[in-house]
């Protein structure tokens, strides 16, 4: 089975975000980007990237993020 189905999930309150990208540094896969739009506190948050190429692995739900975040903006779920 060479199949790269996603296992995780984030999501990023991007009005909590301040934009420190501390998320983008410990990503092991390299799927959190900056998003171009400024949120209401005029920060550009952090966001998951919607475009993965195929031999990605996209998240595995490893929670290095979340735990990064000094916000707390990001909840990472788990797929069943």
């Amino acid at each position: 089975m060479a199949q790269n189905k996603k296992k995780g999930k984030i999501i990023v309150d991007r009005e909590r975000c301040k934009g420190c990208y501390l998320c983008i540094e410990v990503c092991p896969f390299h799927i959190i980007e900056v998003d171009q739009e400024l949120n209401r506190k005029g920060y550009h948050p952090a966001r998951p990237k919607e475009d993965i190429s195929e031999d990605g692995k996209g998240c595995t739900a490893c929670t290095m993020c979340a735990l990064v975040c000094p916000e707390v903006a990001i909840e990472v779920y788990r797929a069943k």
